[in-house]
């Protein structure tokens, strides 16, 4: 499969080719040169900080009885 450089650089990626590695709109690819070739793969795909630390906390808080602990009882 072929593919045209633009003007400002960018190239389309087969549809074909999209679908087999499964290339979605803002799948992070990283590119590399081996042997004058071109490389792309799919870059490591990085956790969500917020989904990493969801239900790290085990036992619900009482948000007015932690401040009312701490700042004692409200006026």
């Amino acid at each position: 499969m072929k593919a045209i450089v633009s003007e400002k650089g960018q190239v389309t990626i087969p549809k074909a080719v999209r679908t087999r590695l499964g290339l979605v709109p803002g799948t992070v690819i990283d590119f590399d040169t081996k042997g004058g070739k071109l490389i792309g793969k799919k870059a490591e795909e990085s956790e969500d900080p917020v989904l990493a630390v969801t239900g790290i906390i085990l036992n619900a808080v009482d948000i007015d009885a932690y401040l009312d602990e701490t700042r004692g009882p409200a006026e």
